[in-house]
């Protein structure tokens, strides 16, 4: 095809719908400790959850993945989900939330654009907590392209948040 489609700018990714293991561990984690509300649910097999209200932003469902291990780490498949959090007072309040739970946290990235919490879900699928700088603040190369990079985040910095 010769012409270029370009997705319209308004265009936004909806919800992810995740394979789980197990409905409960997942809404232990998605739920309880990241805060999701449960929208929907279809007993032990699939529950929906969102922020605010929305009908779903994740989905999760066992339909064939019951009990299953996680995916292999070298394998296909999803490498993370991102949650965007409006803003950097937000990041820094569910960060402490892991933090006094003692969940593990993966890694802690500066990307210039944002900054960025990682962790894994209880069926190791990746997640990433992070809000976005103002579109003013993002670095950007002589050619005016963005210069994203990966620099340690300063989380006694982002602690100071809620001080």
């Amino acid at each position: 095809m010769s012409d270029q489609y370009i997705v319209p700018a308004q265009t936004r990714i909806g919800h992810i719908h995740l394979k789980v293991s197990d409905i409960e561990k997942s809404l232990e984690f998605y739920r309880d400790l990241l805060g999701f509300q449960v929208m929907a649910r279809y007993g032990s097999q699939a529950a929906f959850i969102s922020a605010g209200g929305y009908h779903h932003h994740i989905g999760l469902n066992t339909w064939h993945s019951k009990d299953a291990p996680p995916a292999s780490i070298n394998g296909v498949g999803l490498y993370h989900t991102a949650i965007l959090y409006p803003t950097r007072k937000s990041l820094a309040v569910i960060f402490d939330r892991l933090r006094r739970a003692y969940y593990p946290i993966t890694g802690a990235s500066d990307h210039g654009v944002s900054e960025a919490i990682y962790l894994n879900d209880p069926d190791n699928n990746g997640v990433e907590l992070y809000w976005d700088r103002p579109k003013e603040a993002w670095p950007l190369k002589e050619d005016g392209s963005l210069d994203m990079y990966n620099a340690a985040l300063d989380l006694e910095d982002l602690l100071k948040e809620i001080e």
